[in-house]
């Protein structure tokens, strides 16, 4: 077991990072924000994901790398939505219109406690209380990370509340697969039919557009890289519609990078991901290893429900009540052509 003092969040809590290893993988795992700040792959040189070397600039320049989001990931439409006939007012911390990411003090921005520490796993916990961010009622947070062998990176979230609220975690790591600059050149394949349009906000019209004869069709292998009819690079930040309610694991994404033949594999119970192409990123501090990260600097495939779904009844529901248990399973798997 490797555990070690990484640094000191936003209210003097001392963070720890710990370290899993096992079937070619090594994951450094951070109790703030449950953040993934590195991971290698055997034979390869590079990190496969974006990060930071301290805490300072976690804290002031991390657009949730590595981060698990919540109590709900992803955007929520004016912050405000209907719960057994009660309005709920979340806060809007994008641009003072939207609710991103659980808000300005969510999940992401906590130190989780550590529950369990192997040498190949780590089970991380943290409670959500009621009011943070408008969210009723007090929710119970587990994370496990768990190299699971062959490449494999196993990420499970569970979660139970005292009060009828939602709730939808995700893993916000931006991927690189090569080292490079940017991951345009990167081939990617979703198992997604149709996909869902966003207007100015990036919230979902509530339109599920078929990916057929369009940028977003990725069913078979294809590069990151495609121009929009003003020759300018798409900017992919959209969920694709993996399945219309959470299912048993299976397998639905496959990432490869021609430069470094690294591949990556994502199984998941989940029944979207949104994919984001970093089109917006320039982080002034340097990364991993003195990186610098601008746009197309990485990927991310968040695994999860579709987004802004208390305003759709036709979207997969995000609503967890007392009693029930919300489980999310994801794998991610690594290998070298």
């Amino acid at each position: 077991m490797d555990k070690e003092i990484f640094g000191t969040g936003r209210n003097g809590e001392t963070v720890y990072r710990v370290v899993i290893s096992g079937g070619g993988l090594t994951a450094n795992i951070l109790t703030w924000g449950a953040i993934i700040q590195d991971l290698r792959l055997e034979g390869h040189k590079a990190p496969l994901v974006l990060g930071f070397e301290n805490m300072d600039n976690y804290l002031a320049h991390s657009p949730y790398f590595g981060a698990t989001p919540g109590r709900s990931s992803n955007r929520i439409a004016d912050g405000r939505f209907k719960l057994d006939n009660k309005e709920i007012q979340l806060e809007c911390n994008e641009k003072g219109i939207t609710h991103l990411h659980g808000g300005s003090d969510g999940i992401a921005k906590q130190n989780w406690k550590i529950e369990e520490l192997t040498g190949d796993r780590v089970v991380l916990s943290i409670v959500d209380p009621a009011g943070r961010a408008g969210y009723p009622g007090n929710c119970f947070i587990r994370c496990t990370y768990f190299v699971a062998g062959d490449g494999a990176l196993s990420v499970s979230y569970e979660a139970t509340t005292d009060q009828p609220t939602i709730a939808n975690l995700c893993q916000h790591s931006y991927f690189n697969l090569d080292g490079k600059d940017t991951i345009l050149d990167h081939q990617l394949m979703i198992a997604a039919d149709s996909y869902l349009p966003t207007d100015e906000r990036q919230i979902p019209t509530g339109e599920i557009r078929a990916v057929k004869d369009t940028p977003f069709d990725f069913r078979t292998m294809k590069p990151i890289r495609c121009n929009d009819e003003d020759g300018h690079q798409v900017p992919y930040d959209h969920n694709f519609c993996l399945s219309s309610q959470r299912l048993e694991k299976r397998s639905v994404i496959h990432a490869h990078s021609p430069n470094s033949g690294v591949n990556l594999w994502v199984s998941t119970t989940e029944p979207g991901v949104q994919f984001y192409s970093a089109f917006k990123l320039n982080v002034e501090a340097e990364g991993l290893e003195g990186r610098r990260y601008g746009a197309f600097a990485g990927f991310c495939l968040e695994t999860q429900i579709w987004p802004d779904s208390v305003h759709h009844k036709n979207f997969p529901s995000a609503t967890l009540r007392p009693g029930q248990k919300l489980h999310q399973a994801t794998d991610y798997i690594f290998s070298l052509a």
